[in-house]
């Protein structure tokens, strides 16, 4: 795939729409994202539900019974990540997590503090929150990320954080989604000369994309997943990314950078749909007229 002459993806910021995800028990899953991540149900009809913030939606669950979960070779959801307004907000969730018995992973990465677990049906889950903009520190475009420990005594004694969480806050979004994916060059390719996408950060196996100068919107990685198959029928797997663009002109530019690179996809007025190299569907909707 060559170098791309279109400009990047949109000049400003993007927002996630909800991230969905295929499930084996529905009732259970609802039970989960409500009691751990404290999620509104906003609607469940027959075999699926909507979870997030009143007209905020984060996740979007349909019922495969008996899914078995998919497979850590197989391309598909690493993590969805909800970025939560303060390191307070961070310290109350971690608290109630706890109480619940719950067993999360933890790392610093510089540029914010994260949690991960995973629900029902092995889909991963970050919960964090980002530094300040202005404590990133970027080099060369690159910016600096880790996976240190976080000091969990300065994030217990954040005030307020013995407040005990009921519902995530106001303010909560889906700051970022990380993939597994198959290949990374042709990855790489997609993201930053198709869709273009900004690559930020780079580690062993894996890259990060971003506009607007997010620390990454997109994670990609194929450590575990070099080279796999898709997950088969009957797994309980990610089914749709909706990505939130500013304006109509972002879309429109959008499909014209498809049509030049020749890769496929659907358009229906103010949304498009397209499949990442390994196989994720991309839902693009913009958020204003031109």
């Amino acid at each position: 795939m060559t170098q791309s002459t279109f400009p990047t993806l949109t000049s400003t910021d993007l927002t996630f729409g909800p991230v969905e995800l295929t499930t084996a028990d529905l009732t259970r899953s609802v039970a989960f994202y409500q009691g751990v991540l404290g999620m509104n149900l906003l609607d469940r009809n027959g075999v699926t539900a909507t979870l997030g913030l009143p007209n905020r939606p984060l996740v979007m669950l349909t019922e495969v019974p008996g899914a078995q979960p998919s497979r850590p070779s197989s391309p598909g959801l690493y993590h969805l990540a909800l970025l939560l307004p303060s390191r307070t907000d961070l310290a109350r969730w971690v608290q109630h997590a706890a109480s619940l018995g719950l067993r999360v992973g933890q790392s610093d990465h510089l540029v914010s503090e994260a949690f991960y677990l995973q629900d029902p049906d092995g889909h991963g889950i970050e919960v964090y929150r980002d530094r300040p903009r202005s404590e990133w520190r970027w080099q060369a475009g690159q910016v600096q990320m880790a996976g240190d420990p976080i000091n969990m005594g300065s994030l217990m004694t954040e005030p307020g954080a013995d407040v005990p969480f009921t519902t995530l806050p106001e303010g909560t979004t889906m700051g970022h989604v990380h993939l597994r994916v198959t290949d990374l060059a042709a990855t790489e390719g997609f993201y930053r000369d198709v869709l273009g996408f900004d690559v930020v950060s780079r580690w062993p196996g894996a890259l990060f994309v971003s506009v607007g100068g997010y620390h990454h919107h997109f994670g990609l990685n194929t450590w575990q997943s070099t080279g796999g198959a898709p997950a088969p029928q009957g797994t309980s797997q990610l089914l749709r990314v909706h990505v939130h663009l500013p304006e109509r002109k972002d879309l429109d530019a959008l499909d014209v950078r498809l049509r030049a690179a020749t890769v496929a996809f659907t358009r229906n007025g103010a949304s498009l749909d397209v499949r990442d190299p390994a196989g994720t569907t991309l839902h693009f909707h913009a958020e204003r007229p031109a």
